[in-house]
């Protein structure tokens, strides 16, 4: 999970949850045989990932609009270590400049894979975002988050993930002070049913000032060859997301419902990918009448990428646009 604030049952043995019941009937019409075929031979059920990835897919399609001028320059120090600058002008926000830094160990875990990762972002304000991630065992992974805002804590969160053969559980403690009785615990359960079936649950405890509160949230996924569906449904929010890759084009759409608010906003996103021009362009439009879209390209053999934005809301007669320069 991710920081909690941005809106990822004890554990069972790392054998199948369906090992010890008996062999499925026979196909019957009240049961698809390609779902049968799929409870058999469950011995080599994947990992389904963590909530965070639920998601995922979906988000990676749809545009972030800037505002105003944005200039990033990546450099590269060494195989592990890595800085960039960042620097927004705007005349509606606040102008501001952001160094970050990245560090990556040589404890090699897996393709692309390696630990310790240190992450830092601080701005112009004295507002920090730091990340410590760290595998303490083969299964076992740890992340520290702190935010800071100018002198203020915000958050501090731990959170620790355990992923076993076909099941991912995770707990996390955030802002958590035994002097103020003051916290939020998360603790998240995904669990493969079959190769593309995933189930689980989240359970949320926030105690605080004389009061205590908890939200229970289920969660599942089904993965296809080249399409997702995934949702959560909780008593106070329910999120549905449907994903379809395509050759060059991937579409994408969520469905948010706030109960208490009485809130519901349906966004449709799709990204095309030009490679012959090196072109990605992203767009999104949504229930609250919100067109948005970003164009990405890249000035080879120069390592530059050249990003046009903008958003508009004729209902509420907003507009934002915007343009940047990434380097490196």
């Amino acid at each position: 999970m991710g920081n909690v604030f941005a809106a990822e049952s004890p554990i069972p043995p790392p054998n199948s949850p369906l090992s010890g019941i008996a062999p499925a009937p026979p196909p019957t019409a009240s049961v698809p045989s390609s779902l049968l075929e799929e409870l058999k031979g469950n011995g080599d059920l994947p990992n389904p990932g963590n909530f965070e990835e639920l998601f995922r897919k979906c988000k990676e399609i749809f545009p972030a609009p800037l505002e105003g001028c944005k200039l990033m320059v990546n450099k590269g120090l060494s195989n592990h270590f890595q800085v960039n600058h960042t620097i927004s002008l705007s005349s509606v926000g606040e102008s501001s400049y952001h160094f970050g830094s990245t560090y990556v160990g040589t404890n090699q875990t897996g393709p692309g894979e390696a630990f310790p990762v240190l992450l830092g972002d601080i701005d112009t304000s004295g507002s920090l975002n730091a990340q410590i991630i760290h595998k303490l065992m083969d299964n076992l992974k740890t992340k520290f988050v702190l935010q800071t805002q100018q002198t203020r804590w915000m958050v501090y969160q731990l959170e620790n993930e355990y992923r076993g053969p076909s099941y991912t559980a995770s707990l996390v403690l955030a802002n958590v002070d035994p002097l103020e009785s003051t916290g939020i615990v998360v603790t998240q359960y995904l669990q493969s049913i079959t190769k593309r079936l995933a189930l689980g649950a989240e359970l949320l405890y926030h105690y605080g000032q004389g009061q205590q509160q908890t939200i229970l949230t289920l969660a599942g996924r089904y993965t296809a060859d080249n399409w997702l569906a995934s949702g959560t449904v909780g008593p106070a929010s329910c999120h549905v997301a449907y994903y379809h890759k395509g050759k060059e084009v991937q579409v994408g759409v969520e469905f948010e419902s706030n109960f208490k608010m009485q809130e519901n906003v349906t966004s449709i996103g799709y990204q095309v990918d030009l490679p012959q021009a090196n072109v990605t362009f992203k767009g999104m439009v949504d229930s609250n009448w919100s067109v948005s879209g970003v164009l990405e390209k890249k000035l080879l053999p120069m390592p530059f990428t050249f990003v046009i934005s903008g958003m508009m809301n004729h209902w509420k007669n907003k507009s934002r646009f915007g343009f940047g320069l990434m380097i490196g």
